[in-house]
């Protein structure tokens, strides 16, 4: 099928596409938070960055967690395996350089003693295998594991009591 688009509208369209703060991303950092996980954000860590600038920097458990679309990191279901016909060589030629790019990333890591996790946006429609996927990583122990489990849950925070603390002006 032709593109119904014109080239600079098709550009346009382009331009806006995010590379951060994607809406993957959000659902997999939403989830993780509210089981108590803390991270780092677009692969900061103490030493500076990270090769791929991982979406999640897990520092104390020496992990990584990358969110991806299939689309643009090629992946083996059938929205990865999509190929457009417009501009053919164009697309093969930039999502074969991206998944090279990819795998480089992750040997990189790997050599630097990191664990890395690929989640597939195809992978965020079953919730509870997402949930159980990302607990399975997290809590496996590593040589450079300091927690083995997520922090507790926030205690709200409560007010002094008016005996514990006088009002202003109230003396007897």
């Amino acid at each position: 099928m032709a593109d119904k688009l014109t080239p600079e509208r098709r550009s346009w369209n382009m331009s806006r596409i995010r590379g951060k703060n994607t809406k993957p991303e959000l659902l997999v950092r939403k989830l993780l938070h509210a089981k108590g996980y803390r991270y780092r954000l677009h692969g900061t860590a103490r030493g500076g960055r990270l090769p791929g600038n991982p979406d999640l920097v897990f520092a104390g458990r020496h992990k990584v967690i990358f969110v991806n679309g299939c689309f643009w990191h090629f992946h083996d279901c059938r929205v990865g395996q999509h190929a457009p016909k417009a501009n053919a060589e164009f697309w093969e030629t930039k999502r074969t350089r991206t998944r090279n790019r990819d795998a480089l990333q992750r040997a990189q890591l790997a050599g630097m003693g990191w664990e890395v996790l690929t989640v597939w946006e195809c992978g965020l429609k079953d919730l509870s295998a997402l949930e159980r996927q990302l607990d399975e990583f997290l809590l496996a122990s590593s040589p450079h594991t300091t927690a083995a489990e997520p922090r507790a849950a926030a205690r709200p925070v409560t007010a002094p009591l008016a005996a514990e603390a006088p009002a202003a002006g109230l003396e007897d």
